[in-house]
């Protein structure tokens, strides 16, 4: 069984290392700055999607409040850029460092909490993050933020001209929280999430620290998070608290996880690659009369997924693979 599990590890990363040199080479073939964007889109949200995934996926804390952590990466890259002249370079670190602050802060009182209750309080803190961005006037409240544009430069990370940097730095985003999973799956704190997971009393009367892994896994989802906030200011030149810490985001985290498969290696990115473009597309072809549309057509998708496999699309496939085998 050890052998196989290595086997399968060393496979998952020839098979993500394959992906990544092709998704590499797709923009020498796609010109279209329309379809450029879906993709920056895509793999920016399969990063998200895959940092909310060791949180609520492998560690078993369902959290509908990442946006906060979203838009704290956001705010920290802006105001430090426009404030004080910092490079969103080390916005970005330092916004991943702050949010994971927050989150183990947060996760003191929270964490003591189980099911729904744990769910309802992500929501709230998130709501009251929002409210209290909205009403702070040094970081332009409501209004937000424009960050100035400049010419075309990797060391201010901005590119008004094309969208290939920005989908570079996307896919190495993607990229590394899927390398962050695969390294935490197999590490101690990957065993001791999942056993937090299926049974919290009977892991800890093995010896799990229940709470620190809680913590642990919290930390590393917010960290990872906030970097794609501050990746994602950058990306948009404004920012204002709804459209960085809106309740969306935490849905648009955690609908792709859901639909390819939770607490799975490859179900967050599979579940990006069809949700985003849907979403993308459903938008810029119905315009304002298909407002909605695409929460419609993607909510249905998860339930008919939902209701064929509980695992997801990687689940189904598993299934499939075991069928067309046997």
């Amino acid at each position: 069984m050890d052998a196989q599990f290595a086997k399968r590890r060393r496979r998952d990363l020839v098979v993500a290392a394959c992906l990544i040199a092709i998704a590499a080479l797709v923009p020498l073939f796609v010109t279209d700055v329309f379809t450029q964007n879906i993709m920056v889109l895509t793999l920016m949200y399969a990063a998200l999607s895959q940092s909310w995934n060791i949180l609520s996926g492998y560690c078993g804390q369902i959290s509908l409040g990442h946006a906060l952590y979203f838009g704290l990466g956001a705010y920290t890259t802006a105001l430090l850029f426009t404030k004080f002249g910092v490079l969103p370079w080390f916005g970005m670190l330092g916004g991943g460092v702050i949010a994971a602050l927050i989150a183990m802060a947060l996760g003191y009182p929270c964490f003591r909490l189980r099911g729904h209750y744990f769910v309802i309080a992500t929501i709230v803190i998130a709501e009251i993050g929002l409210l209290l961005f909205q009403n702070w006037s040094w970081a332009g409240a409501a209004l937000g933020i424009d960050i100035p544009v400049g010419h075309d430069s990797w060391l201010t990370f901005q590119f008004g001209r094309s969208k290939l940097p920005y989908f570079y730095f996307a896919l190495a985003l993607a990229a590394v929280a899927w390398f962050v999973t695969w390294w935490l799956e197999d590490s101690k704190w990957g065993f001791w999430w999942r056993a937090v997971k299926d049974n919290p009393e009977a892991a800890e009367s093995l010896g799990v620290v229940v709470f620190d892994s809680k913590m642990g896994a919290a930390a590393v989802s917010a960290f990872l998070v906030a970097v794609g906030g501050g990746f994602y200011a950058q990306f948009v030149f404004y920012i204002d608290p709804e459209s960085v810490m809106g309740f969306q985001f935490s849905l648009l985290m955690a609908l792709p996880a859901v639909l390819g498969g939770i607490g799975t290696l490859w179900g967050p990115p599979l579940g990006a690659v069809i949700l985003i473009p849907l979403t993308e597309l459903t938008r810029a072809h119905m315009g304002g009369s298909g407002r909605g549309v695409d929460l419609i057509v993607y909510g249905s998708l998860i339930v008919l997924i939902s209701l064929a496999s509980p695992q997801g699309l990687v689940g189904l496939f598993a299934r499939l693979r075991k069928a067309l085998l046997a």
